[in-house]
């Protein structure tokens, strides 16, 4: 079904009939209405015009001299651009069996010769505001089916691949050594203060399972591998961890992927479906970027913190849930607080207790610690004997300030490897993008003697994210997922900024799937 045309644009009917005097009458008729007029005196004609103007509605002679009008429409149907558009027969027969006909071969209606303008009018105007309903309804229904199955495919992924856990680290007591490396526990990893002071605070929790938690941090940082920790070390380790993405969550499909909808409840809602509380029941819900939650589903959720129960869309009946909830930001909820972007109270009750996740250039202790890890890691993954790292290239790992964080740091070690062919790594091998001792802002650490400058960053933090995702479209082709894996952000991030960027409020022509 083609994707039918902005409701601020006019409608477009196509009048298709051999005689010209009944070409000018009919677009006559329709002038009142304003509509854009297109024509054709074959069917043949009919058919090109039809699939490439995609007109709302079709007035089709029955009585044509290549083609009749039955044969044009079942062609039409038959036609994956124009099996949805309503065809009107223009027939000198009123007989039942021709209105039959008509009917059988796809129509909707007709209108007898001689026929009255006021007639034409009121049953081409019906049948546009049918069509165009019609389509948008479709369209709808096709997005939110297809959101909803991406959600419910991501939630299901998670938590078939929840397993029995053992320990990863002494101190955390968590997960095997397999299990650390699927997470990504190496976060964690390392003997500076901070990152023990995380490890205390996480073991603080432990007899305290029904406390709501507030992660901070960076982004990069590790926050989602501190929510996993604090579900694993609690009395709820056997229960599921769902994590939710609140940015990657449309704003109109917020509260029933949170709270769950009953058959009915809107358009697509074929059955009752449980919502991510409930899914979590008996273990922890973790919602990432709670930061930007929008704030009327802020309000529900406060509500189902207060008094432990969801109210799924499409009912009044509230279930009760037995879930802690564990959120994280990487924004500053104070401003956002003082801005009416974020709830004081909504605050006030996930910060019941607060963990902070260092960023990496406050761990530098750690840098070598992580580096050789990732380099083991992915030297087994790809078949290589773990290499040696020299220390010039140690050196320069150790100076770089990590916008991205141990995420970024994950990315080099593995580039690196790559460049190196699973060779010995040196300060050649490593592509370090920003700030740091030894590296210059905005340049990027390539083999000797082939240094490339890149164009310097604004210090405006938003043209800053404009320049960088038109970077890694540019790296990827434009393509917009593997954009949004370089920049270690979800694809639904690349989109809105550049629904942002773009005048027409749509992707650039050179982004794709």
């Amino acid at each position: 079904m083609p994707v039918s045309r902005a409701e601020t644009e006019v409608p477009r009917v196509l009048i298709v009939d051999d005689v010209a005097s009944n070409l000018t009458v009919l677009s006559s008729a329709l002038e009142p209405l304003n509509y854009e007029i297109l024509v054709a005196s074959s069917g043949a004609a009919a058919l090109k015009l039809a699939e490439r103007a995609l007109p709302d509605l079709i007035l089709l002679d029955v009585m044509m001299p290549d083609l009749n009008g039955y044969e044009i429409c079942r062609m039409l149907k038959e036609r994956e651009k124009t099996a949805s558009t309503p065809v009107i027969f223009l027939t000198g027969r009123g007989d039942v069996a021709s209105l039959v006909e008509g009917f059988r071969s796809g129509g909707v209606d007709y209108v007898v010769k001689p026929f009255q303008a006021e007639e034409v009018i009121t049953r081409v105007s019906t049948h546009v505001r049918l069509s165009r309903l019609t389509r948008e309804l479709a369209e709808k229904n096709r997005m939110l089916e297809t959101r909803t199955a991406e959600l419910t495919e991501e939630i299901e992924r998670r938590r078939t691949t929840e397993t029995a856990l053992g320990k990863a680290d002494a101190r955390l007591r968590i997960l095997s050594d397999q299990e650390a490396s699927r997470w990504d526990l190496t976060g964690l990893i390392g003997g500076g203060t901070h990152i023990k002071t995380v490890i205390e605070e996480i073991e603080r929790l432990h007899p305290f399972s029904n406390t709501t938690v507030l992660i901070t941090g960076e982004s990069g940082t590790g926050k989602e591998l501190v929510a996993r920790a604090i579900h694993h070390t609690s009395l709820r380790s056997r229960g599921p961890f769902i994590p939710v993405n609140c940015v990657a969550i449309p704003a109109e499909l917020a509260e029933s992927i949170l709270f769950g909808h009953v058959r009915g409840a809107f358009t697509g809602a074929i059955s009752d479906r449980k919502g991510c509380f409930e899914l979590a029941e008996g273990g922890t819900l973790f919602l990432d970027e709670i930061g930007d939650m929008p704030l009327g589903i802020q309000v529900k959720l406060l509500r189902v913190l207060e008094d432990g129960c969801v109210t799924p869309v499409g009912t009044s009946e509230g279930r009760k849930v037995d879930v802690r909830v564990v959120a994280a930001t990487n924004a500053d909820l104070a401003s956002k607080i003082e801005a009416g972007a974020f709830r004081r109270d909504l605050y006030f009750r996930l910060a019941r207790y607060t963990v902070s996740t260092p960023p990496l250039r406050d761990r530098k202790g750690d840098i070598p610690i992580l580096a050789r890890h990732f380099l083991k890691q992915f030297s087994t993954e790809m078949g290589f004997t773990t290499p040696t790292v020299s220390e010039a290239a140690m050196q320069v790992l150790s100076r770089h300030s990590y916008p991205g964080n141990v995420r970024e740091l994950k990315n080099v070690v593995e580039g690196a490897l790559i460049k190196s062919g699973g060779g010995p790594i040196g300060p050649e091998h490593l592509a370090l993008i920003g700030g740091g001792a030894g590296v210059g802002l905005g340049r990027v650490v390539e083999p000797e003697g082939r240094q490339r400058a890149v164009a310097g960053l604004p210090l405006n933090l938003a043209e800053a994210e404009d320049v960088l995702i038109q970077r890694a479209l540019d790296e990827t082709g434009g393509n917009i997922a593997e954009a949004a894996r370089l920049l270690g952000v979800h694809r639904t991030r690349v989109y809105r900024k550049l629904a942002q960027i773009s005048p027409e409020g749509e992707p650039s022509s050179r982004a794709r799937e």
